[in-house]
């Protein structure tokens, strides 16, 4: 179904026009199919203070946008046809679903907008990227509302063990499977692979490679609407980084290659060490100097850096290794249409445009620098030294590195490194308002 064809046909009733805010939440409106008509041409108003919001809609800070100096006015969103999907659960003639970004001023703020800058700036340069996405989440035998009244504490995952792989709980929710991958088809997701990943209820379920906006617009669309499934079913998933102090880490990994403007690839080399080319050894040297300094963008939230605590299955910094997954930049694939890198960066709270974009400005940067990696590491990562690159271990060095990021000024632009990192601040001065309930059992009664 085309949007010429859903306004052609009299039976078109109701449509979605959907953006994502920083947190990578799709907010939008349902329209008339008479209203869509204008919004095609004239493009829909929505205002720029959705980008202060916090998932739960707490308004963050950001200058001239939430606070006293604001008039939360709305800007245009232009609709992108080429988007146009069906909500997988909604009645023909109420189920068109298109994506939109913001332009004009607002573009500056829209994660969208500025993955789609990163793209042509890319071409500009002679390249392509082709990249793909994981987005490893937990599924739980709990409503919302359950869940809340358990103070998210003692939660049923799906599964009660760590099952990395193992095909008898695969078996065992064939249903969830089998609802993830019918819910994939009318919103045009290419699911690759789902599996089960290393803790209760912990699973992964992967983009295959693509080009252009449409793999970070499909990992957009499979993290909105896996949560929406679960809901439906009258259960709960999660995406936070560390949503208990017994689970593991959750990311998203972001696989990410290069092609030429003829669509060859250019990292490959075979006479190379483990085939990489020198554009790739520099794409590697970039992402171990300047994601440090991105951390913020990959790291977005108070809870993402728990991720980091002692024990989990994190990256130990920013060391890269070929077929290695205790280092950060794993380097996979064995010729020229498989040979990539894999940024284990992310955690699964991250915008998947703006890390995409970030990822490739670390990358590309490197590459018009020709900075070399540092030697790669053999063996357990964790075990060894991390060559002094390091990402920011919390969230206020993340925000006053990102503040101070030239390749962040220079690739997102002035007003979105001043506004992201103004929202983090506001989030992070909230939560230190907090007193977690560990801090009571430790130190109330004798501290």
């Amino acid at each position: 179904m085309t949007l010429k064809d859903f306004l052609a046909n009299p039976e078109s009733r109701f449509a979605t026009v959907a953006t994502t805010d920083f947190n990578g939440l799709l907010r939008g409106q349902m329209v008339s199919a008479r209203s869509l008509r204008g919004i095609v041409e004239h493009g829909m108003g929505m205002s720029p203070a959705t980008f202060a919001l916090d998932p739960t809609d707490v308004v963050l800070t950001i200058p001239g946008v939430s606070d006293d100096a604001a008039d939360f006015h709305d800007d245009p969103l232009k609709v992108d046809a080429a988007t146009v999907r069906r909500l997988p659960w909604s009645k023909p003639g109420h189920d068109l679903l298109v994506l939109s970004n913001h332009y004009g001023d607002t573009a500056a703020l829209c994660p969208r907008s500025l993955l789609s800058r990163a793209l042509a700036r890319a071409s500009e340069a002679g390249f392509m990227p082709k990249y793909g996405m994981e987005l490893e989440y937990t599924l739980f035998d709990e409503t919302a509302e359950s869940a809340r009244d358990k103070g998210y504490r003692n939660l049923q995952t799906a599964t009660p063990h760590k099952s990395h792989d193992l095909v008898l709980y695969q078996v065992q929710q064939t249903e969830w499977y089998e609802a993830v991958a019918e819910m994939c088809v009318p919103l045009r997701i290419d699911l690759a692979k789902m599996h089960e990943e290393i803790g209760g209820g912990f699973m992964e379920a992967c983009i295959a490679a693509g080009t252009g906006l449409e793999p970070a617009d499909q990992l957009v669309l499979l993290k909105n609407f896996i949560r929406a499934l679960a809901l439906r079913q009258g259960r709960s998933v999660t995406f936070m980084p560390r949503w208990s102090e017994d689970a593991d880490s959750q990311s998203i990994h972001l696989h990410m290659s290069l092609l030429d403007t003829r669509g060859q690839p250019v990292f490959h080399d075979p006479a190379a060490r483990h085939g990489m080319s020198t554009t790739f050894r520099h794409f590697i040297g970039g992402l171990q100097r300047h994601v440090g300094e991105l951390t913020l963008i990959f790291q977005p939230t108070v809870n993402s850096y728990r991720r980091f605590a002692p024990g989990t299955f994190a990256p130990p910094g920013l060391t890269w290794g070929f077929e290695n997954r205790t280092t950060c930049f794993r380097v996979v694939g064995h010729d020229a249409g498989s040979l990539r890198v894999e940024n284990r960066l992310p955690g699964a709270d991250t915008n998947p445009y703006l890390t995409a974009a970030a990822t490739l400005a670390a990358g590309l940067t490197g590459i018009a620098e020709k900075i070399e990696p540092q030697a790669e590491v053999i063996g357990n990562g964790y075990t060894q030294d991390t060559q002094g690159l390091d990402f920011a271990r919390s969230m206020p060095e993340a925000i006053e590195r990102f503040r101070a990021s030239a390749v962040a000024r220079d690739w997102l632009g002035e007003r979105f490194v001043d506004a992201y990192a103004s929202s983090r601040q506001s989030q992070y001065d909230e939560f230190r308002k907090k007193v977690p309930d560990v801090e009571l059992q430790r130190f109330f009664d004798l501290g």
